[in-house]
């Protein structure tokens, strides 16, 4: 069936559809990967949003059940160039529309993605949506109709509801090809649950005996009654400003153990601190952003996923020091607060574009936690 994607600003994309019938709304964004459109479509992230695909090809490796970063599909819509309805891979278990029908995810292919990404990267991301069978007319009315993204707590819509164990660390099939580490250390290390990748949990069990993951809402009490010996917020969705109950946690919880912030984890932690946070024009959305470590000298080629940003002078005048920076447009892609015990990055170190460049976010955390413990002991 006929499938339009329809944007706020009135431009409008026909293709055919290749996902669910019913309509989906979001903010319209461009994701730059080659591959893992299996990752991005289950990544907590990208909750709220209509994701456009720049590589021209999708769906020609299926989907599997080994490769999802979380239980289910958090996206709006997908629209893409051209969609592979038999794929070829010994892993694939389905094709990828079928998991966006039965997931209720509806997507459309055919589309000049190329037009459309220019178009974003020019007026900047902005409300959409996906409609089948429908009137131009009626979809553009309902998407000028739909909520954006700001002043939403998306966090709390993907958070689990309740504290949960995280026992599965990276796969035996990539060892191979994964930086070597030691058997894990003996640390417990709670995770602020505001959308977590199962990457992430993976990379910190890899690295760490025991990790738990805990929703904001929770409280303080509860966490600090576990046990832990460092925190960890997670990345998530959307704008940081309303996350409210991880910003107030990540107050209470400064100062007492080593915390490391992961892109939505990130913004929070410079709320919490008294920073403040602004909306980019069209995101980070794929992997192959240049950043530099300010402290090494060192350039990452790293895998992003974000529409916000932290404003860097607000975030010194907190005592904050900024540790890394986007080489593509400058803006602040880690912080540390020595006092505090805080690093923060912006990006996702569980991802491997570079492809191990980020990978030593999850090792160096791990031992500060250790000699951290170690001191307490």
């Amino acid at each position: 069936m006929q499938a339009t994607l329809a944007l706020e600003d009135g431009r409008l994309f026909h293709g055919q559809s290749f996902g669910a019938r019913s309509p989906g709304f979001g903010e319209a964004v461009f994701h730059t990967g080659m591959t893992g459109y299996q990752e991005v479509i289950s990544d907590p992230s990208y909750h709220g949003q209509i994701v456009v695909m720049t590589a021209p090809l999708i769906g020609n490796y299926g989907v599997n059940h080994e490769d999802p970063e979380s239980r289910r599909l958090h996206l709006a819509g997908l629209v893409v160039r051209e969609y592979c309805k038999t794929p070829s891979s010994w892993r694939s278990r389905e094709p990828l529309g079928t998991l966006l029908e039965r997931s209720e995810v509806p997507a459309v292919t055919g589309v000049d993605t190329r037009a459309l990404t220019r178009h974003l990267r020019s007026r900047g991301a902005m409300r959409g949506g996906i409609g089948v069978g429908m009137s131009d007319d009626a979809l553009l009315s309902a998407v000028r109709d739909s909520r954006g993204l700001e002043g939403r707590d998306l966090a709390r819509e993907v958070a689990a509801d309740q504290p949960f164990d995280w026992e599965v660390g990276v796969a035996d099939r990539w060892r191979p090809f994964h930086a070597p580490t030691d058997s894990p250390a003996a640390v417990r290390l709670a995770v602020i649950d505001c959308g977590v990748k199962f990457n992430i949990l993976r990379c910190l069990r890899e690295r760490a005996s025991d990790v738990r993951v805990f929703p904001a809402a929770v409280g303080t009490q509860a966490i600090l009654d576990w046990g832990p010996q460092g925190i960890v917020f997670s990345n998530g969705p959307g704008d940081p400003a309303p996350v409210e109950s991880a910003i107030q946690l990540a107050r209470d919880l400064m100062g007492k153990l080593p915390i490391l912030g992961i892109c939505l984890g990130h913004q929070v932690l410079a709320l919490a601190l008294g920073a403040h946070t602004y909306k980019l024009k069209f995101g980070h959305h794929g992997a192959n952003h240049p950043v530099k470590n300010l402290t090494t000298g060192e350039i990452e080629i790293t895998s992003q996923n974000h529409g916000f940003a932290v404003d860097e002078d607000s975030l010194v005048a907190t005592g904050a020091e900024v540790t890394r920076r986007n080489l593509n447009d400058g803006t602040v892609e880690g912080m540390r607060h020595r006092e505090l015990g805080i690093e923060c990055i912006q990006y996702h170190p569980e991802a491997a574009p570079g492809p191990w460049d980020a990978h030593h976010a999850f090792t160096d955390f791990v031992r500060t936690v250790s000699r951290h413990a170690a001191t307490r002991s």
